[in-house]
Order: C-alpha cells, then structure tokens, then sequence
C-alpha cells in the first residue's frame, strides 16, 4: 500500500510541476510536442493536437517535450516561430520557471485543503476557526526517560492515568503532571491513542527530568481539531506556505554550505525509498496528514528545482540570464555537455541517497 501512494504522491506532484511548463509554453504560442509521465520506454501514449501525452515505464519523473528548447532539434517545417528560442528571453524564463510556481500552487491547494478539513491544532491558536474535540497530545518524548523506555511518541493522545484505583483523566497538562509529580517509583497504568488505536503500557514515574517532582518524561499540550472557512483557510494556507518555503530554503542552504566544507550528514537526506516508508506513516495516520505530507514534498521539490545547477531549472534560468548578459545563445553542445554533467551527478546523489535509505532500513 505504501508503494502505490507513494505512486500517486509522485504522480499529483510530477502532473503539477511539468503542466507549469505545458500551460505557459501554451499559452505563449510554443509548441509542445509531448508531455509525459515517466521515462521511456513508453508504454503507451495518445495524441490531442500536436501533443503527444505518454505513460512511460519508469515513474520516477516525467518530461514536456517543448519544440526548439533544443536548438539543434528545430526544422524548418515553418514552426521556427513558434520554437522556445524563437520567443523572448522572458517568455523562456516564464516557461522555465512555471513548474517551480505551480509545485507552490499545489502545496498551497493542499494546505488550504486540510485547514478545510481539520488539523490538529492548539486549543490557544488565535485567528478565525473552531478548535473542536480538544484532547492531552504528547508533543515531545524526553530521551532516555520512562516515557520513551515504555514506547511513546509524539503525537500520542493520553487519556487516563491510573495508581492502583486512583484514577486520573488525561483532561489537561497540569492535571497529568499534579497525578504524577508525588509517585515517584509507582507503577503506573497508562492509557493512550497511538494512531487512533487505543494502547496501555505501565509506566514509573522518577525524579531528575524536572525540579523537585517525580515525572514520566513527556512534553503535553490540549490539542483539537481546527477547522477554518474556506477564505481564512486559503489565506492561512497562503501563509503557512510561505513560511513552510522559507524553512525548507533555509535549511537546503544550511545543508550545502555544510557540503561544501565536508560536514553535511548524507545519511540524514531521504531519498525515494525513505519517501515510500514516510508515505506510509503519514497515510497510518490520517488522509489529512498525508495530504500535508504531500504538500511539504512539492515545496521541497520547488525550492530543490531552483537551484542553479545543470539539468535544474535554475541550472536552466541560469543559462538564460547568462545569454541575456551576453545578448548571445550559449553554444548548444557547452549547454548539452553541462546537462548531461549535471544529470549525471544528481543520479549519482540518488544512488548514494537511496544507499543509506536502504542501510537505515536493514537497521
């Protein structure tokens, strides 16, 4: 099951992406020849017009095939008008930079989505909506403390706390942590929600996680539901995908700049087969949380695509502003030979990726 959404993850963000660059090329006069999903060999294809649209074998991308965006490819079958260098430097980079645009659009379609369906979300938040069925989440698990010995996570749900037939109900942080604070080496049963299902475990209070009280090592907070009408939702999601973008900058340039000295951590990069696995959790637990999943991988996809490195489209704005620096076209076989340069570095950023995907696996 974790294969096949992740499929369809893939399939929605790939769709979004390359049909930036079909509609703009389109609605500039550019021919587009194909427009595909997946490298070949094709599987199928039909054509509507002059675009071909492809179901290639390997889902692992997708491609549109834009008349004259390779100069040695345009013929003179009285199209040379309507070929990408044929149009204004400005227009190509519209083209170019369309995909990165409509992968935001996507992640801020889907945010906006599930602020309408409901996400969890703090009883405290301020600004329009309703904060309803309020319940005690773990926000944080202590390491090395009862709670993480017993096997509770983040975004666990406490509902009870019981001490040999005194019983607490998880209605709030103070009233857990009043239950707990004076049983320090007390077993004590634990009722919780671990993916909506309903789990016990015993758990022994210590002393030395906070000052002068025995406690079990969690982080809470009163967690609901928020839901948002749709015109505040679509504004939050405007704004919450922002600041998402702005976060994912930041620490793709924290990464590099650490690459470039030696100090960047590869293993902490996830690659297609951790994605299966995180498609997974996020669908276990709930529709809503794999929509926001999917939403954080096409801003992730949007910020990585503007990097100005060969076979990117930055790596392909760059040679734009290049040849309007120049007032010249970059000779087709250097931009050709940069490509394939660069392709053939990120498959191998891939192969190392996916290695330490595997290995943290077989863990």
């Amino acid at each position: 099951m974790s294969i096949l959404l992740f499929f369809l993850v893939l399939f929605l963000l790939v769709i979004a992406h390359e049909f930036g660059h079909f509609i703009v090329a389109k609605k500039a006069g550019i021919r587009v020849d194909e427009f595909a999903f997946g490298f070949p060999p094709r599987l199928g294809s039909i054509k509507r017009g002059e675009t071909n649209y492809s179901f290639n074998m390997l889902p692992l991308g997708g491609y549109v095939k834009i008349y004259g965006e390779n100069p040695d490819d345009i013929t003179d079958d009285g199209d040379k008008n309507r070929s990408f260098t044929a149009k204004p430097r400005i227009v190509q980079a519209a083209v170019i930079i369309a995909g990165v645009v409509f992968n935001l659009l996507l992640a801020w379609l889907l945010i906006s989505l599930t602020l309408m369906i409901g996400i969890p979300s703090s009883i405290d938040v301020e600004g329009g909506g309703t904060v309803v069925n309020p319940r005690l989440m773990i926000t944080g698990v202590a390491p090395e403390s009862p709670a993480g010995f017993a096997g509770l996570k983040a975004g666990d749900v406490i509902v009870s706390l019981t001490d040999q037939g005194e019983r607490v109900d998880a209605n709030s942080p103070e009233s857990v942590s009043a239950f707990v604070s004076p049983r320090e080496a007390r077993t004590l049963n634990l009722v919780y929600l671990h993916n909506g299902k309903t789990e016990t475990t015993v758990i022994t209070p210590v002393s030395g996680i906070v000052p002068g009280a025995a406690a079990i090592g969690v982080y809470m907070e009163m967690v609901g539901t928020l839901r948002l009408p749709p015109h505040l939702a679509i504004f939050e999601g405007a704004k919450k995908t922002y600041e998402y973008t702005v976060l994912t900058a930041k620490g793709l340039w924290d990464f590099l700049s650490s690459a470039v000295v030696g100090k960047s951590d590869f293993s902490q990069v996830t690659g297609p087969v951790g994605i299966v696995n995180a498609v997974g959790e996020a669908a276990d637990i709930g529709f809503v949380n794999l929509l926001l999943f999917t939403a954080l991988i096409s801003i992730n996809l949007a910020v990585i695509n503007v990097i100005p490195f060969p076979a990117l489209d930055g790596g392909r704005l760059l040679f734009i502003i290049i040849e309007t620096v120049m007032r010249r076209p970059i000779n087709t076989r250097v931009a050709n030979v940069w490509n394939l340069a660069g392709f053939s570095l990120l498959m191998l950023l891939m192969f190392l990726v996916t290695y330490h995907d595997i290995a943290k696996l077989l863990r």
